[in-house]
């Protein structure tokens, strides 16, 4: 974003993956279960993920980084062959 005469401009995007900062995930309400047998890694989730807490190693889908998912559930919804589900989260 920018600031010009102490206005924002219309239109500006925030860049994604802006929790990376500060651990947003101990608020989540629900958590993405990956199977990963069934993953195709085609890389959806990892495109759309909001805070970009789905790492890749070598061109191959990792464990989401619970530290910083906020359990929005985009990944299970862009996921073409549903190997991600929403479930409840666990207190810990």
């Amino acid at each position: 974003m920018t600031q010009q005469n102490n206005k924002l401009e219309k239109g500006a995007v925030v860049k994604g993956g802006t929790s990376i900062t500060n651990k947003t995930g101990s608020w989540r309400s629900l958590r993405p279960i990956w199977d990963k047998k069934r993953c195709v890694n085609c890389m959806l989730c990892k495109i759309y993920c909001p805070e970009d807490c789905i790492p890749v190693k070598k061109g191959l889908r990792l464990e989401t980084d619970f530290d910083f998912c906020k359990g929005c559930g985009i990944c299970a919804q862009v996921c073409p062959v549903k190997c991600i589900k929403m479930d409840k989260e666990v207190c810990k």
